[in-house]
């Protein structure tokens, strides 16, 4: 079997290429510029909007883990090509190449502006888009065509709306959005054989997670991190959170903020 992974120079794509070698599987790595390749792994240098390129990068491809893309917040410009544009190119080179499942790493942020339910309830899988970025409106633009491509042309498509990935978390707005980089490993090797259409929360069973499995788990997610490991040292040092701060009570956290700048 043989994977594209896109990005795969990048946090996320570090963190995930040791955990998803498997003997009889080969990792094609698939960046801007070259990096050095390992058992298992081969390289494919490519900028996500050159169409001549991704077609190649797609050659005797069985599955996509899409992870490139721009990663932060970016004026408009940047964010649609690097995107938007690449996310469709990518789709439209696994569709001519006959692929069949894809993985796309869409984002928290895609949700950004919803806030906690009420009584301990869990926010959904399939929460209405509220993005607090531009970022989050492409990662919209992805689940988009995600949807689309699985519409129209029978593709299998999962979009992780990931939430904070580390080997451990780092603060307490973690302790309910963190996911471990080995759960990452099992969502995406759950997603990758998923069927039909999917969008799932990228978080471990966290004590203090609002974000549902429900859907993760239905394709087969099964957690086995929890954050609460690191809780009481993080409280610790940065004290219990207050649940009322948009830095616990949105999805987006200071992402939501005003005070952000930007454009707006």
């Amino acid at each position: 079997m043989r994977i594209l992974m896109t990005g795969a120079a990048g946090k996320v794509g570090t963190l995930l290429r040791p955990r998803l070698a498997r003997d009889g599987r080969t990792l094609r790595l698939s960046d801007l510029a070259p990096l050095e390749t390992g058992p298992g792994e081969e390289l494919a240098v490519a900028d996500l909007t050159d169409e001549l390129a991704m077609a190649a990068a797609m050659r005797d491809v069985d599955a996509v883990l899409h992870l490139g893309g721009q990663s932060r917040e970016h004026p408009w410009a940047d964010i649609v090509r690097a995107n938007m544009d690449g996310t469709y190119v990518l789709m439209e080179a696994a569709r001519a190449a006959g692929v069949e499942h894809v993985v796309l790493m869409s984002s928290h942020h895609a949700a950004g502006f919803h806030t906690r339910p009420p009584s301990g309830g869990e926010l959904a899988d399939y929460a209405f888009p509220r993005p607090d970025t531009y970022y989050g409106v492409s990662k919209l633009v992805m689940e988009g065509l995600g949807s689309l491509y699985h519409d129209r042309f029978g593709m299998h498509v999962t979009a992780i709306r990931l939430g904070t990935c580390n080997e451990r978390s780092a603060d307490t707005r973690g302790l309910a959005t963190w996911i471990s980089p080995d759960d990452l490993a099992r969502l995406v090797e759950a997603a990758l054989t998923a069927t039909g259409f999917h969008v799932v929360w990228g978080v471990s069973d966290n004590a203090r997670r609002w974000w549902s499995l429900k859907e993760a788990e239905a394709i087969g997610y099964e957690s086995r991190d929890s954050s609460e490991s690191y809780a009481a040292e993080i409280i610790a040092e940065q004290g219990e959170p207050d649940l009322s701060d948009p830095l616990h009570d949105r999805v987006g956290g200071v992402f939501t903020l005003k005070e952000l700048g930007g454009s707006w």
